[in-house]
């Protein structure tokens, strides 16, 4: 996503406070001034561009292909929270050099996708009830409103696309595949989201799956049970062009993952 002309910075302007923001990421939160905060976020969301997490990164600088790798690998599950890991054995998973990696890490902990630990390694962070509360809030008031937005513009080749990766979706489960499972349920709601063309809100969506995406590993490792299909729901509610019933739909699923999530959390 590349935000408008109309927004008072450009790309260049934020670009050109790289080494401001670095400095800025090797302090703690409390000592960051309110406009360094301000440039830290603007430069995550403006150096995003159009491509979705999990695309190829061609022509990329490597630092960028680094960090798009680790952050695929946070997302769909080749680091399980809690479990820690070193900056070297990153290098090595990822087949990469050091200082790539390090930059990496220094930006998704700033994002909040990693925490690091006074033995040197980091890991994704175990959520509590209070950053668990505060996901669902965000995210339910983001979601169903992409969604909304989406079912009215969705054709019948979207709902048939979004067909196929709901079906993709039940083969991971039905294979206990979890990286696969977390891999095509993002890509069903980025999919859907994606229709709504409200790229801003798209990219705050997906800061929040960053951070809430990895703990939905536990619908897999501990079964689905008799829950209803919600994406199911939202699929016929999109054929039949009922926009509130897509976003209601969507609203039920960010609740029932959540409910999942909740019932599992370290006491």
């Amino acid at each position: 996503m590349r935000l408008s002309a109309a927004w008072p910075l450009d790309q260049a302007s934020v670009d050109s406070s790289l080494d401001f923001r670095h400095e800025t990421l090797q302090k703690r939160p409390a000592q960051l001034s309110p406009r360094a905060g301000l440039v830290l976020w603007l430069g995550f969301l403006m150096r995003a561009d159009s491509r979705p997490v999990g695309a190829p990164a061609a022509r990329l600088p490597r630092h960028e292909r680094t960090y798009r790798a680790l952050r695929d690998l946070i997302l769909f599950g080749g680091l399980a929270p809690g479990e820690k890991v070193t900056l070297f054995g990153l290098a090595e998973r990822l087949q990469t050099g050091v200082t790539p990696v390090r930059e990496a890490i220094r930006r998704l902990m700033a994002e909040g996708a990693l925490i690091l630990h006074d033995n040197r390694r980091v890991s994704v962070p175990l959520l509590s009830e209070k950053e668990l509360d505060e996901l669902a809030f965000a995210r339910l008031a983001l979601e169903p409103e992409l969604a909304r937005r989406a079912a009215l513009r969705a054709d019948q080749a979207a709902v048939a696309r979004l067909e196929e990766i709901d079906h993709n979706i039940d083969q991971a489960i039905a294979a206990a595949d979890v990286s696969r499972y977390l891999r095509t349920n993002w890509e069903f709601h980025t999919t859907l989201y994606a229709l709504a063309e409200a790229p801003f809100l798209a990219a705050l969506v997906q800061a929040l799956w960053l951070r809430i995406g990895p703990s939905l590993r536990v619908v897999i490792e501990t079964g689905l049970g008799p829950e209803p299909d919600r994406h199911r729901e939202a699929l016929s509610a999109l054929a039949a062009r009922d926009a509130d019933g897509v976003a209601q739909a969507i609203a039920a699923d960010i609740r029932q993952g959540l409910a999942r999530i909740r019932a599992h959390l370290s006491p």
